[in-house]
């Protein structure tokens, strides 16, 4: 079993999978935020029945960042990362690349060999984490078209592009 509390030197920040407790606290984060937005039963549902693969970081019993995630039922070798939240207050101090970490070195991630996401063409930060985790662990990263614009309803989407990072080396 993984610990599931971590500090650093610098932060009092502790990370763990999960919980339906911690659902509210992502939605919360979400919505004073420019993620998109989501249902707050999104994040319960996440937490309850994901939550070997969802991980947050607290600070103070806070939500301060988190990781929605699932492995899908016909690639057992691949997380699939939905969502990576971080507090604006916690922005620059490598939250969201220690969740990452923190989710690879799960049970649940145990047998995993890529890493999976979705991110649209002018969401370079997102790129900048998933091609800093590719940098991390040694390993490629490649995207490529997947939901184009006209997939969504409406005309308000931007395509998303998917991004595999892997074969991981464990």
């Amino acid at each position: 079993m993984i610990n599931t509390k971590t500090k650093t030197p610098t932060e009092d920040v502790v990370f763990s999978t999960a919980t339906k407790e911690d659902g509210a606290g992502m939605w919360e984060l979400v919505s004073n935020s420019t993620l998109d937005t989501n249902s707050s039963y999104k994040y319960l549902l996440m937490s309850e029945y994901f939550s070997e693969t969802c991980v947050v970081a607290k600070q103070n019993n806070q939500v301060v960042g988190f990781i929605t995630a699932f492995i899908p039922p016909n690639k057992q070798d691949t997380v699939f990362i939905w969502q990576v939240g971080v507090d604006s207050s916690q922005r620059g101090k490598g939250i969201a690349s220690r969740l990452m970490h923190y989710l690879l070195e799960t049970d649940a991630c145990k047998d995993v060999q890529y890493v999976e996401a979705t991110i649209t063409p002018s969401n370079v930060a997102s790129q900048s984490l998933f091609q800093k985790l590719a940098r991390d662990l040694n390993t490629e990263i490649n995207s490529y078209e997947f939901f184009t614009e006209d997939v969504f309803p409406g005309e308000e989407h931007e395509e998303e592009l998917k991004f595999v990072v892997g074969p991981i080396k464990k």
